[in-house]
């Protein structure tokens, strides 16, 4: 809790970890969370056909909505790997928003995404009529982009630094989206330790003050909002 009252989020559900842990995504739904789809395998979007990736949108979505009793509005794409393409995609399989573009483009991985044209709402965007794009946040400072928006770079940076660049983004753009994934906060979680160094310092670095820094990061903006997406496209957009 803050003092602006409960904490509500996003959880980008795996469809096939709804099939293994039902009531998993029942209870994130029971607690006023949205839940969302993250793809059925967590397989990227890019090399993949459209008929291919129209399957495991639909089914995800599907088997998600029925597990909740409630209908699934937004969809993140695995590793950021978004397109163009991709959007049409994901509009096309009865979803109103996405949540995939990472504008920090030096990770090969991640998608991008035109959004010279589009309608901006507040931090987001209308990027197809009535389909929006609610890119995660970064630092922008000039023409340098900074990854600010959570996950391992949550965990890299120190958290006094990482807090003033959240707070100038807020300044900055009305709003901040930020994203961890739960293993994140799971420092006991097995160890694999047959792995090249760099994967397994980007994995594993700083698992054990993960909890307590995002704690804070709740705590030390309490005089904000913490709301889901689909909430927050409601705020400005008006959908």
């Amino acid at each position: 809790m803050t003092k602006n009252g409960r904490v509500s989020a996003t959880f980008f559900v795996l469809g096939w970890i709804a099939e293994k842990l039902p009531h998993l995504a029942r209870e994130i739904h029971k607690r006023g969370h949205e839940v969302a789809s993250h793809g059925y395998f967590h397989g990227l979007c890019t090399g993949r056909s459209a008929e291919d990736l129209k399957q495991e949108l639909i089914r995800s979505k599907k088997f998600l909505e029925d597990t909740i009793g409630a209908q699934v509005f937004g969809y993140r794409a695995p590793s950021f790997s978004v397109s163009d393409k991709v959007l049409d995609i994901v509009r096309e399989c009865g979803y109103l928003y996405d949540s995939s573009y990472n504008s920090f483009d030096i990770n090969e991985r991640y998608g991008q995404i035109s959004l010279n044209s589009a309608r901006k709402c507040g931090t987001g965007y209308e990027v197809l009529d009535n389909f929006y794009e609610l890119p995660v946040s970064n630092l922008v400072l000039g023409k340098i982009v900074l990854p600010w928006a959570g996950g391992g770079y949550f965990r890299l940076v120190p958290f006094p630094l990482f807090r003033k660049g959240v707070q100038y983004i807020i300044e900055k753009n009305g709003a901040y989206v930020f994203y961890i994934h739960p293993w994140e906060i799971d420092h006991a979680q097995p160890r694999v330790e047959n792995l090249p160094q760099f994967f397994k310092f980007r994995h594993y670095i700083n698992l054990h003050k993960t909890f307590d820094r995002l704690r804070r990061l709740i705590t030390g903006f309490d005089e904000c909002q913490f709301v889901s997406c689909i909430a927050y496209l409601r705020s400005v957009a008006g959908i």
